[in-house]
């Protein structure tokens, strides 16, 4: 079928006014020989488009075309890879109301956010596109007469790249970008819940100049699509965003070919707020660290420690930040909070916190399922106090707008059990004392720490999770290596 009008071109065809997206592989849209899945406004309940549920059809031909294509690629000057990236920054900028737009309608993101990452996105691009003319190899110094060690940087092949649904554009950049930029293709798995913009992303290849087959986008089920994909001996490096389980079963299925792995996976950050922390900017960091996506980012606040001789002070000041979230639709202005992903992402976190309180904590805001909207997946901004350690709400991820509060006494305590999680992505504290920060610098177990300041990290840095929270990392030189491999030549002359 033809495609229809519309701003940013190429489809498979609409029906009944709901666009039908293909796969976008070797440069064309190909229809799937799967079934279609819906994907659903999360705010209205309204299936906005249908997508391939995938096959291992769709897997295998995404991955023999970034493969066709990657020698050629690879054989491009570096600097002219970098101009594809900036290219396409250049289309997401044209184009980003309504990127931004499709973003919040899949997604129940608000508006400013959503533009946010557009907007990161293409910076992200352009960031690495600096890297063409940068990243270089070494020369060592030999223990033989007349010869060299020479150390070249070289791509690693073909790249899987599967995204999660709560960042999907900023993280599919994330996986596009440094590998792009150092010689590799790839292939992206979008989330089958929110494969929109993506999609509409792939659309701008073309008009930044990306070849055929260097990137390619499909969507599908995971134990399908994203199982062939990581099983398949044709990856050589699979990097992918998402929950622990599902990075176990990456790493089973990597480990058949001895597939290099990168694994961004679950967090339970822990804040520690000390006695002379400035509480009013902690309580203002906590909270944008945990309504930001409704609680539904893996960085993020999770679990707050709190000095006792503060505890009721700061706790009687978060109650009522959270208590006063301005919830609403994505489009409405001033908005800081929509609904949940999903049913099921509501089901999860109601489900937590209800064994809370069966379990004796008690919510000092919030605490059940907001029954003022008629639509959307809402649950109420939450406290909870009377919690312990070991309890469920504390230990396993919650992704949503609940924050479970804990008293400690001294430094070691509170370190003490921050750590005692088998997470490690991101940590923070909020103190006014050196010494302390660079104590709390050593001793928390994680592969991020912030300081008085919220949990959001830079793309010139290095995120990376620790113990269950992943292997390997992202973002800035490091992030970039991830993606080259080392080739040693030892050569007598």
């Amino acid at each position: 079928a033809g495609s229809p009008p519309h701003k940013l071109g190429v489809r498979i065809r609409r029906v009944e006014m709901i666009t039908e997206y293909a796969q976008f592989i070797g440069g064309e849209w190909r229809p799937s020989d799967s079934e279609l899945l819906g994907v659903e406004n999360p705010t209205t309940h309204q299936i906005i488009s249908r997508v391939a549920s995938g096959s291992v059809a769709d897997a295998e031909a995404a991955l023999c075309a970034a493969r066709q294509a990657q020698l050629a690629w690879e054989a491009t000057p570096a600097v002219e890879r970098g101009q594809c990236l900036k290219k396409l920054a250049a289309e997401i900028r044209k184009h980003r109301l309504h990127l931004a737009k499709t973003l919040a309608s899949e997604q129940a993101k608000i508006m400013p956010l959503a533009l946010v990452e557009i907007d990161a996105s293409a910076e992200y691009l352009d960031y690495h596109a600096g890297f063409a003319r940068m990243y270089e190899g070494e020369i060592l110094q030999s223990d033989r007469c007349n010869e060299q060690i020479y150390l070249h940087r070289v791509p690693l092949g073909v790249s899987v790249g599967i995204c999660p649904w709560n960042f999907p554009v900023y993280v599919m950049m994330r996986k596009i970008a440094p590998a792009l930029v150092t010689g590799n293709t790839v292939v992206v798995k979008t989330s089958e819940f929110t494969p929109n913009t993506c999609f509409e992303i792939a659309n701008l290849f073309e008009r930044a100049g990306v070849p055929k087959g260097v990137i390619n986008v499909i969507t599908g089920l995971g134990p399908v699509v994203g199982d062939a994909l990581t099983r398949s001996p044709v990856p050589d490096i699979i990097s992918m965003t998402g929950s622990v389980r599902a990075g176990q079963s990456v790493m089973r299925n990597a480990a058949q070919h001895i597939t290099k792995v990168s694994l961004e996976l679950g967090g339970k950050a822990p804040v520690l707020i000390m006695p002379d922390a400035d509480l009013d900017l902690a309580v203002d960091c906590v909270h944008a660290s945990r309504v930001i996506f409704t609680g539904q980012v893996c960085n993020c606040a999770e679990r707050v420690y709190v000095h006792e001789k503060v505890a009721h002070e700061f706790t009687e000041k978060l109650v009522a930040k959270m208590a006063g979230t301005k919830i609403g639709a994505p489009e409405a202005p001033g908005v800081e909070m929509c609904g949940l992903i999903n049913a099921a992402q509501l089901t999860k976190v109601s489900g937590m916190v209800e064994r809370a309180l069966a379990g004796g904590a008690e919510a000092l805001t919030g605490g059940s399922v907001n029954e003022r909207y008629q639509t959307g997946y809402h649950f109420e901004p939450t406290v909870l106090t009377g919690v312990s350690q070991a309890d469920e709400i504390v230990q396993q991820e919650i992704f949503g707008p609940v924050l479970p509060v804990l008293k400690f006494s001294h430094f070691d305590e509170g370190i003490a059990l921050a750590n005692d999680c088998d997470y490690g992505l991101t940590s923070s504290i909020f103190t006014n004392d050196a010494n302390t920060v660079a104590r709390a610098m050593t001793a928390f177990k994680c592969g991020e720490t912030y300081v008085n300041r919220e949990h959001f990290e830079a793309m010139q840095g290095f995120h990376a999770g620790w113990r269950k929270s992943g292997v390997g990392g992202a973002d800035g030189k490091h992030g970039l290596l991830e993606y080259l491999g080392t080739r040693a030549v030892y050569w007598q002359h």
